[in-house]
């Protein structure tokens, strides 16, 4: 009976936090994503007051917890895989991961949190838009491609761990072909199997008359 090969518990241990890192990145890299391609052309139809109004509602939703969790989870998470992967396969792609994704997150930090907080202040909303929009959008699509990059590379440390770490897990020996399955044979191979017959007996001859 042949036993399938089994990864070993520390394996299986060690791709967990890089697994929850790439769920959190890519949660945070579809936000972007979103931003990029629907949500910013949609308004860019609309005039300055709406636009204005839309933005400063958007800015004031998303900061829930559940985005603060995907944002900073997905920073803190990403850390820990390069720290837990160094010197293994996938160690290098995790690194990269963390160095786009900390990029990302300095340039929200840095450049949309700011145009955020100056479109939140007064003002006209013509000239509010006139200050906001091109560098938010041009910011976001630096932040999408930077958060995309980290992602892909999480995806492939991922991979390279899941795949190196079936090598070092435990390996049954395979059954031996050659070893019967049944009983062994009673009679040497090689040898015509003879079966013992009884002799027959004399035929008796009746007595003759005297």
């Amino acid at each position: 009976m042949t036993h399938p090969r089994q990864t070993p518990r520390p394996a299986r241990a060690g791709r967990t936090v890089p697994a929850a890192a790439t769920v959190a990145m890519g949660l945070i890299a579809g936000v972007f994503y979103a931003f990029a391609c629907a949500v910013m052309p949609a308004l860019a139809r609309a005039d300055d007051r709406t636009y204005v109004a839309v933005m400063r509602d958007i800015n004031d939703v998303i900061q829930n917890p559940v985005f603060f969790l995907s944002f900073l989870g997905a920073l803190v998470l990403t850390a820990v895989s390069a720290w837990q992967l160094r010197g293994s396969a996938g160690g290098r792609w995790a690194g990269a991961a963390l160095v786009a994704y900390t990029l990302a997150f300095l340039v929200t930090v840095a450049f949309s949190v700011p145009l955020n907080d100056a479109l939140a202040g007064g003002g006209s909303p013509a000239s509010l838009r006139e200050h906001f929009e091109d560098p938010w959008v041009a910011w976001n699509v630096v932040r999408t491609v930077l958060s995309t990059v980290a992602l892909g590379c999480l995806a492939r440390a991922l991979l390279r761990t899941g795949a190196a770490a079936p090598a070092g897990g435990p390996r049954h020996p395979a059954p031996d072909a050659a070893a019967p399955s049944g009983p062994l044979p009673t009679h040497a191979p090689g040898r015509p199997r003879t079966s013992r017959q009884t002799p027959p007996s004399p035929r008796q001859t009746p007595a003759s008359p005297r």
